[in-house]
């Protein structure tokens, strides 16, 4: 499978903007993928002001998601803010290029940012995607790894964030550590830029493999679009070959 991920800067809080934006990045790919990763809060960047920008079904992010999902002919994962009947939650969808869809509201809140305005979810989905099970989980949550421990139901780790430059060496070597527990790809996908908070952030998103290793280029500071291929096949003998998910204790998420 085909993965492309697009690394770039977020215009704060103005929907339109982001979303000529990404019909610009997109254009930009080059090249024929199946699956599309834009980076958490991608319509707005990381902003506090849920109620400002929250929107729904209806709202203009997810009617383009749908939309872009069909005309390119791929599946798109990203989060917005989402109005869910007056309360709001950092959604994560999973557009299928049908229409159908799936999504995960974040479970782990990262600090007074989130807490004082979103709602939390406790609940994680897999999503069932040209023949991989792929595990979608939002930035905070990569620092929890109960929360992705792979119970031999997935193949594909993906982590949408908007990371701090100041943390971002946490952000390299926890990737790489869910990667080799899980025996998963996974794919860490993270912003350029500064934000409306006065954040700043510097990328380095990653593709790492089964064994820990990184693949694919990583670019500091950079608008960047990476398409790499993956192999389940390669993923499935690496198990069989040293199998330690086998080994794994059982526990129950409270």
């Amino acid at each position: 499978m085909k993965v492309t991920s697009i690394q770039t800067d977020l215009i704060w809080e103005d929907i339109s903007a982001n979303l000529k934006h990404f019909d610009q990045k997109i254009e930009e790919i080059g090249e024929p993928t199946d699956l599309l990763i834009l980076p958490e809060m991608f319509s707005t960047g990381f902003t506090p002001n849920a109620a400002k920008v929250a929107e729904d079904f209806s709202g203009l992010a997810f009617s383009w998601l749908k939309s872009k999902a069909k005309e390119k002919k791929i599946g798109i994962i990203a989060s917005f803010i989402f109005n869910d009947n007056g309360i709001f939650k950092n959604r994560l969808f999973f557009v299928m290029p049908n229409g159908e869809f799936s999504f995960y509201d974040k479970r782990h809140l990262f600090g007074t940012t989130e807490k004082e305005s979103l709602t939390a979810g406790n609940e994680r989905i897999i999503v069932q995607y040209k023949g991989w099970r792929i595990l979608p989980l939002i930035c905070y949550d990569l620092r929890f790894p109960v929360w992705a421990r792979n119970k031999n139901d997935y193949d594909l780790l993906i982590f949408i964030a908007n990371w701090p430059d100041k943390r971002i060496a946490h952000w390299q070597t926890l990737l790489k550590a869910r990667a080799i527990e899980n025996q998963s790809f996974t794919i860490g996908l993270n912003r350029i830029g500064v934000d409306g908070n006065g954040f700043s952030y510097n990328g380095m998103s990653m593709f790492v493999s089964p064994k820990g290793e990184e693949i694919g280029q990583i670019k500091q500071a950079q608008h960047f679009i990476q398409t790499l291929s993956l192999d389940k096949n390669e993923q499935d003998n690496y198990r069989k070959f040293f199998n330690v998910l086998s080994d794994a204790d059982q526990f129950t998420i409270l």
